[in-house]
């Protein structure tokens, strides 16, 4: 099996409903489409699988790709399941249900190894083994649009539809946390009883270790009724409701008025992460149990270490991380994360370490830690990637690094200059199944010298 990468958009020629082809799937995309081969000419079709026999239609016709849709499946690939939700096909939420988990994970790292051979131009000398965890009830944290559309019946409330913009009416949802996709439907009846329901766009999800919560984006002031309503909701299912009437900063709790702080604990560190609802956390709690203690162990710490953690966020890594080496510093570039990050280490009782402010994405921020001797380094960037923090680095290197990674293209693309430029090798690499049932590559990276 072979993942392949599309090209760039190019100008398209028409087709009609009835242009149709049958065609054997030979090889997979990296977002998940089946990939045939017509006269030399690739044909991306969604929902086919490597080894099928389909039939597909022509949506559109370019110059170096064409793209379809799967019409019938003629041949079905063992690896073919069932989807379980209801709402699979048309719901952008997932896109791999249609495939056995384990062979989605060997998508994902075929991904992540053509990725690294092929942008990076780097190969791990080891593979590691895939962090795994629960398929479906995962989801900790959540958007779900909000619209008003009377066509469809009133309010709805769900992911957007598949390359499209509309949303998909969520019944249930198996990926989401239970504790709030069993409210789905009861969420819509809510909304609509609300004075402004066409003015309420989103609803975000939050769930810690000691409690849910619910995010209310509302563009025009609420009525007390409505106040009244969201928060006799919010008790009689026992899920915390805040309300967020502009900026992300402006979140406010509704019921209970004055809440105890939501929480996330990683136990085998004895730490707990203190998060605002409208905070970034790790979508999955028990990837990001397993990823934090996979994260120490590859470094291998002791007391005599000193760990440089690159995009700290809340602490979630740099607070693990201290429970082992000697010192550790955490650096962000958001203040409002760097306080809280402060005050996770006050309520752990951690005190070799420090945070710091810094922007991660520009090459002078490497002055932020000059003061810092780090013989460790960790980094957990988002899809940019860190390559501006790593040419930021300054001698002497670290002897050891781990990388997290959300986007494996970045990865690669910093995995090169790692290692032709800083003289790294890439000890190893892995998946994380961070995202199951769906087309995401969260992986993890070890680099020494």
């Amino acid at each position: 099996m072979s993942i392949l990468a599309k090209s760039s958009p190019q100008t398209s020629k028409p087709v009609t409903s009835d242009d149709t082809a049958v065609a054997k799937v030979t090889s997979f995309t990296h977002d998940g489409s089946g990939v045939a081969r017509l006269d030399g000419k690739a044909v991306f079709i969604e929902g086919a699988l490597p080894d099928e026999t389909v039939r597909f239609r022509y949506l559109q016709r370019r110059k170096r790709y064409d793209t379809a849709e799967l019409v019938e499946i003629l041949e079905p690939s063992p690896n073919r399941v069932t989807p379980p939700c209801p709402h699979y096909g048309a719901c952008g939420g997932c896109d791999l249900q249609h495939l056995r988990p384990d062979f989605q994970l060997q998508v994902k790292q075929q991904i992540l190894a053509e990725q690294l051979e092929r942008l990076g131009k780097v190969q791990p000398e080891s593979w590691l083994a895939p962090i795994t965890g629960p398929a479906f009830g995962y989801r900790r944290r959540a958007r779900l649009g909000v619209r008003l559309i009377p066509s469809a019946g009133g309010v709805v409330v769900g992911f957007r539809h598949k390359n499209k913009t509309f949303l998909e009416n969520l019944e249930t949802c198996l990926v989401l946390d239970q504790r709030v996709a069993v409210l789905l439907p009861a969420l819509r009846e809510l909304i609509s009883g609300l004075s402004c329901p066409n003015r309420i766009p989103q609803l975000e999800v939050a769930v810690g270790s000691n409690a849910a919560a619910l995010v209310v984006r509302h563009l025009v002031p609420l009525t007390v009724e409505d106040r009244e309503k969201l928060a006799a909701f919010g008790e009689g299912h026992d899920i915390r409701i805040y309300l967020q009437p502009s900026r992300p900063d402006s979140v406010a709790p509704l019921w209970p008025a004055a809440p105890e702080p939501l929480f996330y604990r990683i136990p085998a560190f004895d730490v707990d992460i203190r998060f605002e609802a409208a905070d970034f956390i790790q979508i999955n709690d028990a990837i990001n149990n397993a990823m934090v203690g996979r994260v120490v162990e590859l470094l291998e710490l002791s007391s005599n270490d000193a760990v440089l953690d690159l995009f700290c966020g809340l602490g979630n890594f740099t607070l693990p991380l201290a429970r082992r080496a000697g010192r550790v510093l955490g650096v962000e570039g958001e203040a409002s994360l760097i306080e809280r990050a402060r005050a996770n280490a006050q309520l752990n009782k951690i005190k070799n370490v420090e945070f710091v402010r810094a922007d991660l994405y520009r090459k002078s921020s490497g002055a932020a830690w000059d003061h810092f001797p780090a013989n460790k380094l960790l980094l957990d960037p988002s899809r940019s990637g860190a390559i501006e923090a790593i040419k930021s680095l300054a001698e002497p290197l670290p002897s050891r690094i781990v990388y997290v990674s959300c986007y494996p293209a970045t990865l690669a693309r910093d995995s090169e200059y790692l290692a032709q430029i800083l003289g790294y090798r890439l000890a190893a690499a892995g998946v994380m199944d961070m995202f199951p049932q769906t087309n995401h590559v969260e992986s993890m990276a070890v680099f020494t010298r």
